[in-house]
């Protein structure tokens, strides 16, 4: 077991697109081996490949990422490191799915299909250029509290919401240079595939997505605005991969900014601007009695509320 006086835990987000025909035999033994191992988190199998985020200690993450790229189907798998304080998540789930970003288009290949990468220290020259339409593929919630300068926003609120917006702005992308990017790198892969697939030749996305980027680009060099929202406990980082300043709203579960808390609206735990006048007195008496929960098992030093 990982003791409470471990300053720090390593996240690891990783994905590799790849033909996984074991893919539903893979699961038991993969929850196994991080359970075993106190890992942490959601891992996704699919026929198309493995997606997730986990965290534990170095040794066990490192033992983990070992594991798989020493299988032949998933060998070189992306993986994005990163640290936490305290552990961002609150058990392990191995989940199987139909796909392992979810759009909900068939037939596509991005291990095949997608567009070209470019590395994190090549970004700022591409999407600089005047000729080069830069989209950021992630949700609006996410795009909210940061992004690349200049970027589209296609102001979705999933993923698959994204064919129907690049179908229609196909006129406006044909003969151009297509800059794409994500969290990760994984929704790139998919999404510069279908835009490719809708006859786009020069579709390029960010390698390693924005966590790359903010790792490798020097903070007074970078095109980054804002921080960048994670699936996780941390709930968003910057520059250098640092825990930033967001926090989730417990009852509707999107991220706000520092600014966004100063509203009358916000009572941690409770309420925020987005959600105050769509959420009952009942349910705001509910939130405050989980909120109080928290706050006792905090108070007690033990482990966080799971509600919390």
């Amino acid at each position: 077991m990982i003791e409470n006086s471990n300053p720090s835990f390593l996240v690891a987000a990783l994905y590799r697109f790849a033909s996984l025909p074991q893919w539903r035999e893979m699961r038991a033994p993969l929850t196994a081996f991080c359970s075993a191992r106190d890992i942490k988190g959601t891992l996704l199998l699919a026929h198309e490949g493995i997606n997730g985020t986990v965290a534990g200690a170095p040794a066990a993450i490192r033992e983990l990422i070992a594991h798989l790229d020493a299988m032949p189907e998933l060998a070189g798998i992306d993986v994005k490191y990163s640290e936490a304080a305290d552990m961002p998540f609150h058990r392990m789930k191995v989940r199987l799915k139909k796909e392992i970003v979810t759009m909900g288009v068939e037939g596509l290949d991005p291990s095949r299909d997608a567009g070209a990468y470019v590395e994190a220290g090549d970004w700022n020259a591409l999407v600089s250029d005047p000729a080069t339409i830069v989209i950021d593929t992630r949700n609006g919630y996410e795009v909210a509290l940061g992004t690349f300068k200049g970027a589209l926003d296609p102001a979705t609120s999933s993923f698959s919401e994204f064919p129907g917006w690049a179908q229609a702005h196909r006129d406006e992308l044909a003969g151009r240079k297509v800059a794409m990017f994500c969290t990760g790198g994984i929704r790139c892969e998919k999404a510069t595939a279908y835009v490719r697939s809708l006859g786009i030749e020069e579709v390029f996305h960010l390698k390693g997505g924005i966590l790359k980027y903010l790792e490798e680009v020097p903070q007074d060099q970078s095109l980054w605005e804002g921080e960048c929202f994670v699936f996780d406990e941390r709930v968003s980082v910057t520059h250098g991969l640092r825990q930033g300043e967001a926090e989730l709203c417990r009852a509707c579960r999107h991220p706000l900014t520092a600014e966004e808390k100063l509203s009358p609206h916000f009572v941690e735990g409770i309420s925020c601007h987005r959600c105050h006048d769509s959420r009952s007195d009942a349910d705001r008496e509910r939130y405050a009695e989980r909120q109080r929960q928290v706050e006792l098992a905090e108070k007690h030093g033990r482990a966080p509320h799971i509600g919390g």
